[in-house]
C-alpha cells in the first residue's frame, strides 16, 4: 500500500504524483482513455453481448483490497470534494431496479432477448423470475461507494434513493425506443467518464474499485451504443442532437440532456470543483467521445448484421 507517493510510482493511470497538475493530470487521463476505450476493448465488450444473451454471466470483479483504501490515495482533487463526487455518484447509481425496469418496458415489444438482458424475465404475477445481467454487475455500484466513501470517512451513509423518471409509452413504440436509449446511453457515456476521470485522481487499492466501476460502465456503455447503431441504422448525428436536446411534451414532460446535465453538475458539487478539475472532466469527455467516434465507424451495417442478424 503506497502512504506516500514519490513522482516515480506508477498506477493504472502511469506515471503517479502526489500534486500533480494539469498537464500531469491530462496525461493521465490520456493514457487511461487510450488503454481503457481502445477500439479492440470496445469490439470485444459488443462482441460479447449475443453471447450474453444465450447465456448470462456477470463480469467478475479482481480481488480488492478494501482495508487499504485511504485519503492518501486522492490526488490532485481536495478530499471533500471527493468524497461529495462520491455521494453524487452513489445517489445517482442507487435506484437500478428503476432504471433497468423501464428500459426492459421500453425494449419488451422489439427486442425480447435485450429486454431479458437489461431488465430480466417477470413472470405475470409481477415476480421476477431472473435479473437482468445489467441490474445484476450494475447493483454492485451502490455498496462498492458506501464501503470506500466509509472507509475514507468512518461514517456509514444511505444514499438518496431519488424517483426515476417511468415507462411513459406514446402511440410510437420505435420512437420512444430510439429516445429512451439515447438517453440510456448518454448516462452510461457519462458514468464511464466520471470513474476514468477518478481513476486519474487516484491511486492504489481506492484506484482499484474505480477500475472495476469504470469496466462495468464501459461494458454497458458499448453493449447499448452498439446495439443502438444495429437496432436504429438510418439514425444521424442530426437526429441524435435533435433527440437529446428537445423536450417533448404532451401531458408530461421528458427530461433533455441539458436538464439532466445540470442535475449531474448540482449532485456531483461542480460549483466547488477548481478550473483544474474542471478543464481536466471536459477533457476526458471530449477525447473519450473521440475514441468511441472511431470505434462507432468500424459498425458497418454487415459487421451488426453477423452479430445479431437483419436489424428491424
Amino acid at each position: 500500500m503506497l502512504n506516500t507517493l514519490s513522482p516515480l510510482a506508477k498506477d493504472l493511470a502511469g506515471q503517479s504524483y502526489p500534486h500533480p497538475h494539469y498537464f500531469q493530470t491530462q496525461h493521465r487521463l490520456r493514457s487511461l482513455i487510450d488503454d481503457y476505450l481502445a477500439v479492440e476493448k470496445l469490439q470485444e465488450r459488443l462482441q460479447d453481448l449475443p453471447i450474453q444473451f444465450d447465456n448470462p454471466q456477470s463480469r467478475p470483479w479482481k480481488l480488492i483490497n478494501w482495508q487499504a483504501i485511504n485519503r492518501n490515495q486522492i490526488i490532485g482533487i481536495d478530499a471533500e470534494v471527493f468524497l461529495a463526487i462520491l455521494i453524487g455518484a452513489m445517489d445517482t447509481e442507487a435506484p437500478i431496479r428503476g432504471y433497468t425496469q423501464t428500459s426492459r418496458q421500453y425494449l419488451e415489444e422489439l427486442h425480447p432477448q435485450m429486454a431479458r438482458f437489461v431488465g430480466g424475465t417477470i413472470g405475470e404475477d409481477g415476480d421476477f423470475l431472473e435479473l437482468g445481467l445489467w441490474e445484476k454487475e450494475e447493483r454492485q455500484h451502490t455498496p462498492a461507494l458506501i464501503k470506500v466513501y466509509t472507509q475514507l470517512t468512518g461514517e456509514k451513509i444511505t444514499p438518496k434513493l431519488r424517483t426515476v423518471r417511468g415507462y411513459l409509452p406514446s402511440d410510437d413504440p420505435y420512437e420512444d425506443l430510439y429516445r429512451h436509449g439515447l438517453h440510456r446511453t448518454a448516462t452510461e457515456y457519462g458514468a464511464t467518464c466520471l470513474y476514468l476521470w477518478l481513476m486519474a485522481h487516484t491511486t492504489g487499492a481506492l484506484q482499484d474499485v474505480l477500475e472495476e466501476l469504470a469496466k462495468d460502465e464501459i461494458n454497458h456503455l458499448t453493449k447499448f451504443w452498439g446495439f443502438g447503431v444495429w437496432a436504429f441504422p438510418d439514425s444521424s448525428l442530426t437526429r441524435i442532437g435533435r433527440t437529446l436536446i428537445k423536450t417533448r411534451s404532451h401531458n408530461y414532460k421528458r427530461n433533455n440532456l441539458l436538464r439532466t446535465l445540470r442535475r449531474m453538475m448540482g449532485t456531483l458539487n461542480w460549483n466547488s470543483w477548481t478550473l483544474s478539475n474542471k478543464a481536466t472532466l471536459i477533457l476526458t469527455f471530449i477525447y473519450a467521445m473521440r475514441r468511441l467516434w472511431s470505434w462507432n465507424n468500424s459498425l458497418t451495417p454487415e459487421y451488426l448484421q453477423s452479430l445479431f442478424g437483419m436489424s428491424h
